[in-house]
């Protein structure tokens, strides 16, 4: 099999990401008062609307509905004023209704855009042949050919309700009637996408780009009930002795975002994730905890030689849930098309499963169509009607999103770009980030980031506690990096005196004192010791002269060991290579 740099040369990916996430933060499900938790024992938070029971009727979640709206407005989606729930069929033991609500083809919030920045290694995947007007023409082909759930739904409206010639009309009968004029804006164009002002990417001098993605819909749906498989491999169904039913997790409140086919590169879907999930944590909708399942991803794939304009037949990968697994799970789909295709083969459409351990794909299903799942409104539902002031409410709740805390820590505080992304990206983290750089800036604020990005994940990882449930002040954190930028002590005691105040909760100053471990930087004290070093080991003193710069280490080293730990190490450098030139 290619690697995937030679198949992307010659193919041109397309890819589209359907993610799903579970609304944890909510207190009930979505059409019942059931508690949510993952936690509790199974099958103890079930009632007759959740387990599908004859003559229960739902009621909406209007928490849930806020909760879209913002994750709409986050994504620059245009809020659906008017749309309606339908039932998806399938017969399967995780839904005991043997169908799940969810929305039809106009969804609570549609037509979003997010842009990533890829750089580093992940920007080299994209090969040169993907940027410029090459690009803009697959693009536009790829668009125009695109066929998802909601082209797929508008075949089947309900009776009497077609698209008109005219753009953005639907007409009933004779004319638009109500509902139906609203959701004749979104629904235009599904079959045919305007492509005129599609934006592309451009790499930038450091081979880095940036690229829009479009996002299709945002929609509402349950989550259906969890199964376990007993004695399949990797928890699947083959060669299980018996599955089990958990109904708790049945009707969760569930959102699914489906990209445009704008992806290129694995890379490019697991930033895009990324990017996602940090857009819903800092709105607080969920806690998008990838092990337990409240965030999980389908990733779509379809090949096609480059310079084709006719789309190739897509794959679908089911339930990734790690980012890892998305890339991995992608770039290996890839490949097996490539390979499959130059034999001249044939990809069929169908539903695979990635797995980890033996790094492959395997076939779980054939995929099912819009037909399959006799799509139609649900008649226990009323169409929701979305006023003004229910979407200006959700837009004022909305909380300063990453992308612009993390501009304005690198405006504010002038820090990396990297770290202030990962830092921007957690609210807990972000706030404790701002009380321990209050008045810093520059070099300071910038060890600041260092220790929250590198000293504090590791040391709650190593605990297994919370930030919340740590020892740490933001203030002892802003006093240790006064201590490093005025190398009073060394990057190694640093890490030391982390873990001490992380533990004590005392003030690294106190600790830096009581354990002697406060430099000395005076060159005055410490060119002694390097003379008697020098005198000491000559012959390596002679080996830095005749150009072993890595001998310098070792003079170091015994410089620090003479002063017992309490030299300056960088000052100590200094005053070698003065005294060896």
């Amino acid at each position: 099999m290619k690697k995937l740099s030679e198949v992307l040369f010659f193919f041109n990916d397309t890819a589209t990401t359907e993610i799903y996430t579970e609304l944890t933060t909510l207190e009930t499900k979505m059409f019942c008062g059931c508690k949510l938790s993952h936690d509790d024992e199974p099958n103890t938070n079930v009632c007759p609307v959740c387990l599908g029971l004859p003559g229960a009727l739902p009621v909406p979640n209007k928490r849930a509905i806020e909760y879209i709206v913002k994750a709409g407005l986050a994504t620059n989606c245009e809020i659906q004023k008017h749309s309606m729930f339908y039932r998806k069929h399938y017969f399967y033991p995780d839904m005991a209704k043997n169908f799940q609500t969810t929305q039809g083809p106009v969804a609570f919030a549609m037509h979003g855009r997010l842009d990533l920045e890829v750089t580093g290694r992940g920007a080299a995947e994209r090969p040169e042949c993907a940027f410029g007007e090459a690009e803009a023409e697959s693009l536009a082909s790829a668009s125009a050919g695109a066929v998802g759930l909601s082209a797929s739904m508008v075949r089947d409206l309900p009776e009497g309700l077609t698209l008109g010639t005219a753009p953005n009309v639907m007409t009933k009968g004779t004319g638009v009637e109500g509902g139906d004029a609203a959701q004749a804006g979104a629904l235009a164009g599904l079959s045919g996408y305007d492509t005129a002002s599609l934006a592309v990417p451009e790499r930038h001098e450091d081979g880095s780009y940036t690229v829009p993605i479009r996002i299709l819909r945002i929609h509402m749906e349950e989550d259906a009930a969890k199964m376990v498989h007993v004695g399949g491999e990797e928890g699947r169904i083959g060669g299980a002795a018996e599955s089990l039913i958990d109904y708790n997790r049945c009707g969760t409140p569930l959102i699914e975002l489906v990209t445009e086919p704008d992806l290129r590169t694995p890379e490019e879907a697991r930033l895009f994730m990324e990017k996602l999930r940090r857009i819903f944590i800092t709105l607080g909708i969920s806690d998008c905890s990838m092990e337990k399942g409240s965030m999980r991803c389908d990733g779509n794939v379809s090949l096609r030689r480059r310079g084709s304009s006719e789309l190739g037949t897509k794959t679908e990968l089911k339930n990734l849930n790690s980012f890892k697994a998305l890339h991995d799970g992608l770039a290996y789909e890839i490949c097996r098309q490539a390979e499959v295709l130059e034999a001249g083969g044939e990809i069929y459409q169908e539903t695979r499963h990635w797995e980890p351990s033996r790094k492959r794909t395997v076939v779980m299903r054939v995929k099912e169509t819009a037909d399959d799942y006799r799509f139609f409104p649900d008649p226990d539902l009323a169409p929701f009607d979305l006023t003004d002031e229910f979407i200006d409410h959700c837009h004022a709740e909305l909380p300063e999103l990453p992308d612009a805390r993390r501009e304005r820590f690198v405006r504010d505080f002038g820090i990396k770009r990297a770290d202030a992304e990962q830092i921007a990206g957690d609210p807990e983290v972000a706030k404790f980030f701002e009380a321990a750089a209050a008045g810093l800036a520059g070099k300071e604020a910038q060890i600041v980031a260092n220790l929250v990005v590198n000293e504090l994940p590791a040391y709650l990882r190593g605990v297994g506690v919370a930030l919340s449930e740590s020892e740490l002040a933001p203030a002892h954190v802003a006093s240790l990096a006064k201590l490093l930028a005025s190398d009073a002590i060394s990057s190694n005691q640093g890490h030391e005196v982390f873990e001490a105040m992380a533990k004590t909760g005392e003030d690294p100053e106190k600790i830096v004192d009581e354990r002697g471990m406060r430099q000395v930087s005076d060159a005055g004290a410490l060119q002694p010791i390097v003379d008697e070093v020098l005198e000491h080991y000559q012959d390596q003193a002679q080996q830095y002269r005749d150009g072993n710069q890595k001998v310098l280490g070792f003079l170091v080293g015994q410089c620090m060991k003479a002063s017992r730990g309490q030299g300056n190490p960088k000052l100590f450098n200094e005053l070698l290579r003065a005294a060896l030139s």
